[in-house]
């Protein structure tokens, strides 16, 4: 078992008992001086997984719409047993939000948004969390306008693909799901086989699909369009 894994539905020699009182402290039964537990916490079972995971979002002002689908994303995520995902929030600096997964409302009020945006940064900063590249998928979620050095940038873009590490850029969206984007630097980064997307929440299952599956290409990717 692993204490670093959460269990909703832990069998009886899983269950984490002193969380599970905590979180149960507002049923206690004064009558029966006891609490009735109506929800379980338990560890759960570390496996080997699959892929590794990093969402890497851009939270600068014009993105507030798009975080909100990150969380989403990111809560998704975090719920498959078989991936392991990690998420970062940045604008000029960058933060590791992961332990926040499990929870899309924490997670969302600890995205706070604005200030300038420096994407070279934050993939620096994603690029001390990879541990297997060739299992690793680098999810950006920004609409590009960088704001730091582009140059650099698409250096570390470069340095990540050569690794084995697969990226993906998915696009700022408004509410009315139009994307809004520095379409020069998505043209760039398109040269490095590094393709950028307008996704909506309904179709970002198809496109990890595609992403996830062993031996999808390019070819795949652009398909998905």
């Amino acid at each position: 078992m692993s204490r670093q894994v959460r269990n909703r539905r832990p069998r009886i020699h899983e269950i984490d008992w002193q969380r599970t009182v905590r979180r149960n402290l507002k049923h206690y039964q004064s009558e029966f001086k006891t609490i009735i537990p109506q929800d379980l916490e338990g560890f759960g079972r570390k496996g080997k997984s699959l892929r590794d995971i990093i969402l890497c979002v851009d939270q600068s002002g014009s993105m507030a719409a798009s975080v909100v689908y990150a969380g989403v994303y990111g809560a998704v995520l975090a719920s498959i047993r078989s991936i392991t995902t990690k998420m970062v929030v940045f604008d000029t600096a960058a933060v590791d939000l992961t332990k926040d997964l499990e929870d899309p409302v924490e997670l969302l009020f600890a995205a706070q948004l604005g200030g300038g945006t420096d994407i070279h940064n934050a993939l620096k900063y994603c690029e001390k969390l990879i541990a297997r590249p060739a299992e690793t998928v680098l999810v950006l979620i920004s609409d590009l306008y960088e704001g730091g050095n582009a140059a650099q940038m698409l250096k570390k873009c470069a340095e990540l693909k050569r690794s084995g590490v697969r990226m993906v850029v998915l696009l700022a969206l408004s509410d009315e799901g139009a994307p809004s984007f520095d379409q020069h630097l998505a043209q760039k980064l398109g040269d490095l086989d590094i393709p950028s997307f307008a996704c909506t929440p309904d179709r970002f299952p198809e496109l990890m699909a595609i992403l996830l599956t062993s031996g999808s290409g390019l070819s795949d990717l652009y398909r998905f369009r």
